[in-house]
């Protein structure tokens, strides 16, 4: 029995087709159409559940990332709306938490055991001349790994992340669809992941 037998409408069996290509055949219009169906209803969910613009679309962009790095997991039991938005919910639910957990009052007084109140010690902004080279060593080797990247890849993250241009700009600059823009970073994104895993391994 064929898989798609067991999808119950065109909607999923089209969904399915897609996910099929993707990751079978590493399809990148298969990508950026999946994104294009579903990326504004997404949107939206996030934003009411974060209400801030800017953290749901950056939760957004993260769903979509999670979901497609799990492609050779998803099974057709259920649609592929369905595991997309739980994805994107849990991810959401747990990026709330986290910032809860991370929110502190920095002019509140605290109790201790002894009921004797005391300050939270706040550390200076600035960092120390040991800290700066750390980081301007880190930025060079960042630096060295974006230049392993074939061109096509290299070219969007210098825009994103060095000139710091919207996905928008990217597009409206290279001639690329909005959808093209977002997937080819998600790839850079895990590319520059494992070379910086290898690297380590190799240290």
């Amino acid at each position: 029995m064929e898989v798609t037998s067991n999808l119950s409408n065109e909607k999923s069996i089209r969904d399915y087709e897609l996910v099929r290509k993707a990751r079978e055949n590493g399809d990148e219009q298969a990508y950026a159409s999946l994104m294009s169906l579903y990326r504004e209803q997404l949107y939206l969910m996030l934003l009411r559940m974060t209400n801030d613009p800017t953290e749901a679309d950056d939760l957004t962009i993260e769903a979509f990332g999670k979901a497609f790095r799990s492609l050779n997991s998803y099974t057709p039991t259920h649609a592929f709306s369905t595991w997309l938005f739980t994805i994107a919910s849990n991810n959401c639910i747990d990026f709330i938490r986290r910032k809860r957990m991370q929110t502190v009052s920095l002019e509140s007084l605290y109790s201790n055991e002894e009921h004797k109140e005391y300050e939270i010690p706040v550390p200076s902004a600035d960092d120390n001349p040991e800290e700066r080279v750390i980081r301007r060593q880190r930025i060079d080797m960042l630096r060295d790994v974006v230049r392993q990247l074939k061109p096509n890849y290299r070219t969007l993250v210098e825009m994103r992340y060095y000139e710091e241009m919207s996905y928008e700009e990217i597009a409206k600059a290279t001639n690329l669809g909005l959808s093209t823009v977002k997937v080819r970073l998600f790839r850079a994104r895990d590319l520059l992941h494992n070379i910086l895993a290898n690297k380590q391994e190799n240290i």
